[in-house]
């Protein structure tokens, strides 16, 4: 079975290579049919509420799981569910996570479940390779709204609905992005305690007070017609944060009645105001880049801006020095 892995990996790879020099010379037609009716069987077979909803929600997000993993949970309730928001060329970054600290095997006696967040990207060939990645590895989450920066509020919320679908039964989940290293032994065994009672309406991480910014030449550009209030309400920065697992569907039915802001950090953190959970400020969690130290690296849950050749050199480093002190 490993060396069958080992070679549709190597022919991913291959085939990664191979279609971005051919990006540019033509465009196949073919799409996310595969999945797109797998994805509606199951969602129907789950005959899945949300619950007595009376207003009509503003924000429905009314999206089709293109590809999807229903029975990611089943088998055994996961302590840990790790979403991480990534993008179609970012192979390399989610092969270093599935490598290194996202890969489910890590810990034994605590089940995680590692899963990578995507929309449908414009071109057909990269939507293509996407899903043959999901076939070999099955951690791959799409659905049928465009990738862009202006759509992660849609990705956040597609993973919060996945959850309350698919894992409301998981104790906690972490939503990060595709170039953070996290240091499992400090979320694990620091943060979240399995041996504890799990926590409910729960939610952690750098807690950030500010406002809209109004210069529209910032990548943060908030218009007052969009966000009249002068300051955003606390909120977690979207590098990586924390939660219970009750809080995904919270946010997820808040959200379908709470105006859509493209700052998905900022909107979770105006749900979180509507359902009165207020996000408790931990200084592991990092949402900027740190010149890599051992010991530095120990005291931390998150590191911002690691490319794949640095998460595994860390990793190494970290996992293969555990007996030596700071």
């Amino acid at each position: 079975m490993a060396s069958k892995v080992s070679c549709l990996y190597i022919l991913t790879v291959v085939c990664w290579a191979s279609a971005l020099w051919y990006l540019s010379i033509t465009r196949p037609t073919s799409s996310y049919t595969g999945h797109r009716q797998l994805s509606s069987i199951s969602i129907a077979r789950k005959n899945v509420s949300f619950g007595n909803i009376r207003t009509r929600p503003i924000n429905p997000h009314s999206f089709d799981f293109l590809i999807n993993e229903p029975n990611k949970c089943e088998k055994s309730i996961p302590f840990l569910v790790i979403l991480i928001s990534t993008t179609h060329k970012e192979f390399d970054a989610r092969q270093a996570i599935r490598e290194t600290w996202g890969d489910e095997n890590n810990f034994k006696g605590i089940k995680i479940a590692t899963l990578f967040l995507l929309g449908k990207n414009a071109d057909p060939v990269l939507n293509q390779m996407v899903e043959q990645e999901s076939q070999i590895f099955h951690d791959i989450i799409v659905e049928d709204f465009i990738d862009s920066y202006h759509n992660l509020t849609l990705k956040t919320l597609m993973g919060m609905r996945w959850i309350a679908m698919f894992c409301s039964k998981a104790k906690y989940v972490m939503k990060t992005d595709s170039d953070i290293f996290v240091n499992m032994d400090n979320l694990l065994y620091k943060l979240l305690k399995p041996n504890t009672k799990p926590r409910r309406r729960y939610f952690t991480g750098y807690v950030i007070n500010g406002g809209p910014i109004r210069d529209v030449r910032s990548k943060w550009y908030m218009p007052r017609d969009v966000y009249p209030e002068s300051n955003y309400p606390p909120f977690c920065s979207g590098t990586g944060y924390v939660f219970s697992a009750d809080v995904a569907e919270l946010i997820y039915k808040t959200s379908l009645h709470t105006r859509l802001l493209h700052l998905e950090d900022v909107y979770v953190g105006l749900c979180l105001r509507k359902l009165s959970i207020h996000p408790f400020q931990n200084s592991g969690f990092n949402h900027w880049k740190m010149a890599y130290s051992l010991c530095r690296y120990r005291r931390v849950i998150t590191v911002h801006q690691i490319t794949p050749e640095e998460m595994h050199r860390i990793w190494n480093d970290m996992s293969s020095k555990k007996h030596l002190r700071c």
